[in-house]
């Protein structure tokens, strides 16, 4: 092929041609985090789950005493059946009847609310894939300013304060470990599980009795977890704190924390949110906890930072980048070669280096990223540099090659190990590419020269037509 601008485009489509593999590659990727998800939340589920806590909730029943005028038959006492007048209709009398008729409850949140959640982080594993679950320590103490209930109360409603229950709702019962402590002024009260009967199946409640006198509430408990844990703000001030060993903690929720401190060794985090902060009130005549716990929580993700199928993804995704920077450092070096790179031998380069993405997520499930990325890409450099100096005769421009690979490879973990920096880096490296392109192009004939149609050589070429044979001349003739 004659023409360099011509052989550009041909190398440009099978740069394009390889999205083809890279997307069965992103396919497998994908295929293998799925399965390392469900394998994730089926050991999480098991060992507790994502724990929202939500709560104390006092809920005091109301009854109203009513008097109702009623009537009924007058009964003969001789006869013991029903009065009738001299036509023959029934007497009847007319009566006051007074009954206590149960009303809606009153639901009560503390006015201040101090939530302490320590917890110790352990890895659990199934097969080949890795879960951090932890225990918690839970500690809440609260107070109930029971004199706001008047503000709902109407006519002649009376709370019975006898029948007080305290309520505490979490994500699972199952995941409670230990014991779980409740007492009132220094003074123990039982727990007992929420039944399904009492608007939320999962939670503990305690009877408390007059709620009046009890100045403040101290709740202790442990529970099992996974991924995440958080905490609704029900309090009029509501002090949440949270300390871990998880050296990756994510913060989540509709309230941030006012300040954290993260190291190695863990993390700690404190929230301060006022009534005026959340669209709940404070004292009410229905359950408002599922408003909660959907438009006032706070929490923490313990997060496995940037795993490696985060980076297997990404590296498929970039993979049509790198595979078009190696075609172009070799269509480069091609340029005044006797005899240039085929397509095929193109392609087979650009499966390589897809096949490069499948080789370091099969081996990071087993040795870890970095060891498999080292791995699979020492290995791809190898082959692509073995490829050059043999089936491309590239000499000692496989020198070249094997640089360009070299800094590739060393980018693309850049690249990886920072999601923050991945698009500056991609982005910085293809437009220095493109610019270096433009560079060593600049006196380049794209046209290129013109030849007889049978001195074509490189792709596509064909041999010259042998010379038409010539005719013997006749015996005493020569040929002019």
């Amino acid at each position: 092929m004659r023409s360099a601008g011509l052989r550009f485009l041909i190398v440009g489509l099978l740069a394009l041609l390889m999205y083809i593999p890279l997307g069965l590659v992103s396919d497998v990727v994908q295929s293998r985090a799925d399965y390392s998800e469900d394998t994730i939340e089926t050991l999480s589920r098991e060992w507790g789950g994502s724990q929202l806590f939500s709560g104390p909730q006092l809920v005091i029943p109301v009854s109203e005493e009513v008097t109702y005028d009623r009537r009924r038959e007058v009964i003969d006492p001789q006869t013991n059946q029903s009065q009738r007048d001299a036509s023959g209709n029934i007497v009847y009398e007319h009566f006051q009847e007074t009954v206590i008729e149960p009303r809606a409850p009153v639901y009560l949140y503390p006015d201040q609310f101090d939530l302490t959640i320590g917890t110790t982080t352990q890895e659990r594993r199934r097969g080949i894939f890795v879960v951090p679950v932890y225990t918690a320590s839970l500690e809440a103490v609260f107070d109930m300013p029971v004199p706001q209930i008047n503000r709902v109360l109407v006519g002649a409603e009376e709370p019975d304060w006898a029948a007080s229950e305290l309520r505490f709702f979490l994500t699972a019962n199952r995941a409670l470990r230990g014991a779980a402590t409740l007492d009132a002024d220094g003074t123990a009260l039982s727990l007992e599980p929420l039944s399904a009967g009492q608007g939320e199946a999962n939670g503990i409640f305690a009877q408390v009795g007059d709620p009046r006198e009890i100045e403040q509430f101290r709740l202790t408990m442990g529970t099992n977890g996974a991924q995440d844990v958080s905490a609704a703000a029900v309090g009029r001030t509501t002090r949440l704190t949270i300390d871990s060993d998880w050296p990756h903690p994510s913060f989540f929720g509709d309230f941030l924390p006012d300040g954290s401190e993260i190291s190695d060794d863990g993390f700690s985090a404190t929230w301060t949110i006022p009534h005026l902060a959340r669209t709940l009130p404070q004292v009410a005549r229905e359950n408002v906890d599922v408003s909660a716990r959907r438009i006032a929580t706070m929490g923490v993700r313990f997060l496995r930072p940037n795993d490696f199928y985060q980076k297997a993804y990404r590296s498929a995704r970039y993979g049509i980048l790198f595979i078009a920077l190696t075609f172009l450092t070799i269509l480069l070096m091609d340029r005044t070669s006797a005899r240039p790179a085929h397509p095929v031998q193109y392609l087979m380069v650009g499966l390589a280096q897809s096949v490069f993405v499948l080789v370091m997520l099969a081996y990071a499930e087993q040795i870890g990223f970095t060891s498999a990325y080292g791995l699979a890409s020492g290995a791809t450099i190898l082959l692509l540099t073995l490829f050059g100096a043999t089936a491309l005769k590239m000499g000692v421009r496989t020198a070249v090659l094997t640089a360009t690979l070299i800094v590739l490879y060393a980018v693309l973990y850049l690249i990886l190990q920072s999601a923050d920096y991945a698009l500056i880096a991609g982005s910085t490296l293809a437009f220095l590419a493109l610019a270096g392109t433009m560079y060593l192009t600049r006196n380049e004939d794209w046209y290129g020269p013109e030849r007889p149609p049978g001195e074509r050589r490189g792709w596509f070429a064909r041999k010259p037509a042998p010379p038409a044979p010539v005719a013997p001349a006749p015996e005493g003739e020569t040929n002019k």
